[in-house]
């Protein structure tokens, strides 16, 4: 019988957040999911998903960076409910995925994994992946909260 290491016994929020700390220090490229070579906000979810699951949610279709202004859709929620489970902005906790808004009345077009209450690691044009306070700036603008689902 194999012996179950350490990592496959523990609960996903920690194992989510171990993920997400590891990107720390990716630049921030549009479009990219490598760790350590680029990502953006959304190829980091997707590469903790990748990470955990040992395959890619689904396929990410070419998107421009003013893609959520086009669209009233809310694409990336949408995507987000396909693969994780849609908890309430009250329950935001740490190893979730915390999904906003830039302005009122746009669609979600920014994702991060929370770290802690206070903290979260994403990826912004500017900047590498890094683990940030949650600000109050940040909070006004959470607009959907979901949490990757227990491994089998």
């Amino acid at each position: 019988m194999p012996v179950a290491t350490e990592t496959e016994t523990l609960p996903i929020a920690p194992q989510v957040i171990a993920a997400a700390r590891s990107w720390i220090g990716t630049p921030y490229r549009h479009q990219a999911s490598l760790k350590l070579i680029g990502a953006d906000c959304l190829g980091l979810v997707r590469g903790i998903y990748r990470e955990l699951y040992c395959r890619e949610p689904e396929p990410a279709p070419a998107y421009s960076a003013d893609w959520a202004e086009a669209s009233a859709v809310e694409t990336m929620a949408e995507a987000a409910r396909r693969h994780l489970l849609e908890i309430g902005l009250d329950d935001l906790a740490a190893g979730d995925v915390a999904l906003f808004r830039w302005r009122d009345r746009c669609p979600a077009k920014h994702a991060a994994i929370m770290t802690s209450a206070t903290t979260m690691v994403h990826a912004q044009r500017g900047s590498t992946v890094c683990e940030i306070d949650v600000t109050s700036w940040w909070r006004r603008r959470v607009a959907f909260a979901f949490r990757f689902p227990e491994r089998a």
